[in-house]
């Protein structure tokens, strides 16, 4: 019985000594995360260019997946309402394509800047940007808006302005879905292609 009564003893006393133990190292665990930089998500690489589109009739969004075509692996599509600040600081350049509707950008471009406008003021300053804008005769406005914006985070453009002028002037015309010509969307490709390898080569 006595042997019995000190193997319990001493089970008991190992257990605790197992219980201190883990709370030691969870403490240290505890510790360790809460000092502990966020990575960035893998697929965030140093280099990355960042495409962010809005599209309501299609067209921008073919010149968005053209230009992500042309950056071979080297860039990432991000829609307008699904981006955060995160993903922005992640990326090293970026590519904004959008439609231009009543002489400026959509409205949930315009709300994307909204939301990443300030939680990035002061954070990707020097950084290049270009723009792509899918219009119905002008394109300028929603061009000149961006830039404006941008001018408050200090992004530095690196491409000329990018317009494809799709002819669109009626209401059907303009509400319709639109087909992108190839010669366009090669220019897309093109710009996708310089955007990412400046990035790689650090021009920019």
């Amino acid at each position: 019985m006595a042997a019995t009564r000190t193997t319990l003893h001493r089970s008991a006393s190992a257990g605790r000594a197992v219980v201190a133990g883990w709370a030691e190292c969870s403490a240290v665990l505890a510790a360790w995360v809460a000092v502990r930089p966020i990575a960035e998500p893998a697929f965030l690489t140093p280099s990355l260019l960042a495409i962010v589109w809005h599209s309501r009739t299609g067209a921008a969004r073919a010149m968005a997946e053209a230009a992500l075509d042309g950056a071979g692996g080297r860039a990432i599509l991000l829609r307008a309402e699904d981006v955060t600040p995160q993903a922005l600081l992640a990326a090293r350049g970026y590519l904004f394509v959008c439609p231009e509707n009543l002489g400026t950008m959509t409205g949930a471009m315009k709300e994307m800047f909204d939301r990443a406008y300030y939680p990035l003021l002061g954070r990707i300053e020097g950084r290049g940007y270009a723009t792509a804008i899918a219009a119905g005769s002008d394109g300028r406005g929603a061009e000149a808006q961006i830039d404006r914006i941008v001018t408050g985070w200090r992004l530095r453009r690196v491409a000329d302005p990018l317009i494809v002028n799709l002819g669109a002037q009626t209401p059907e015309a303009i509400l319709a879905p639109k087909t992108v010509a190839g010669a366009d969307l090669a220019r897309c490709r093109e710009l996708g292609a310089a955007l990412a390898e400046g990035l790689a080569l650090g021009v920019f």
